[in-house]
């Protein structure tokens, strides 16, 4: 997988940069697992506006992904590499043994006739899901759990992994792509090796109505508002601003908004904060 520069026919290509997605081997997704999406545009059940800067965008479906991961001891089959526009990582067609469809989230690696399975007591290979107790120390692994059979929830975005630090008794100790480290139940599960699509970073559109594809309206600085409208509003010329903040007036760029949480006692280590560049 690569990442191409357009050449620039048009002002909208010049700085275009998109990935290849070579790996994709069909366009047309599996009916029985696709399902329709509806689209507020930010207003709630009264018709107001509750999430700004929501609206348009190209028309989607949902590809129901199998997080879970329940089928224990049944071997299936990669049938095809897919994208999905509700996702930043490729998805996966699987054909089970026992003539069950689903869709997993891709790991980097992964190629259409591989044969991947999940359970107890099987070989820590790329696509396969293990039970934390059973994966071996300083392995790569994505969709981890957070609790027992709940579904996957870290982890799952385009090149993102995660790595299994030690384990302590019944639980094991987990370094997140954030930097945290963090305790999970032993009986939680996780998937081997490293989300699909990892130059999805490396992505530039090019112009604004590939935005507008995506469903995002222009979003309106602070520091261009009147001061009734945002904190950072008013002044003259560009002597306004201050220090970041939200609309709420809630402190932007280093301030942490985590209060206290029961699940405090499980994070060993916390993320790493970005300093500053001067």
């Amino acid at each position: 997988m690569a990442v191409k520069k357009i050449k620039p026919v048009t002002p909208g290509q010049r700085r275009k940069i998109v990935n290849v997605l070579d790996e994709i081997t069909t366009s047309k997704p599996e009916k029985t697992l696709v399902i329709g999406k509806n689209k507020s545009g930010g207003r709630n059940n009264q018709g107001r506006m509750t999430m700004r800067y929501i609206g348009g965008g190209h028309k989607k479906s949902y590809r129901i992904i199998d997080f879970k991961r329940d089928k224990e001891g049944v071997p299936a089959t990669v049938k095809t590499i897919e994208y999905d526009p509700n996702r930043t990582a490729l998805i996966a067609l699987l054909f089970y043994a026992d003539g069950a469809k689903r869709y997993i989230i891709a790991p980097n690696g992964l190629k259409v006739g591989d044969v991947i399975i999940s359970g107890k007591e099987i070989a820590p290979e790329i696509g396969n899901t293990l039970y934390l107790s059973d994966i071996p120390m300083g392995t790569v692994i994505h969709n981890v759990e957070l609790q027992p059979q709940k579904g996957a929830e870290l982890a799952r975005s385009a090149g993102s992994y995660a790595q299994l630090v030690s384990k302590e008794g019944k639980f094991v100790l987990i370094k997140l792509p954030s930097g945290e480290i963090r305790k999970i139940l032993a009986t939680c599960k996780a998937t081997i090796g490293t989300v699909s699509n990892s130059d999805h970073a490396l992505e530039r559109s090019g112009k604004a109505g590939r935005t507008r594809w995506q469903g995002r309206r222009p979003r309106v600085r602070g520091v261009a508002m009147n001061p009734v409208d945002h904190p950072m509003g008013g002044g003259e010329g560009k002597s306004s601003g201050g220090h970041p903040r939200s609309r709420n007036g809630i402190l932007a760029k280093g301030f942490r908004t985590r209060g206290k949480k029961a699940s405090d006692k499980y994070i060993i280590e916390r993320r790493k904060s970005k300093k500053r560049k001067k």
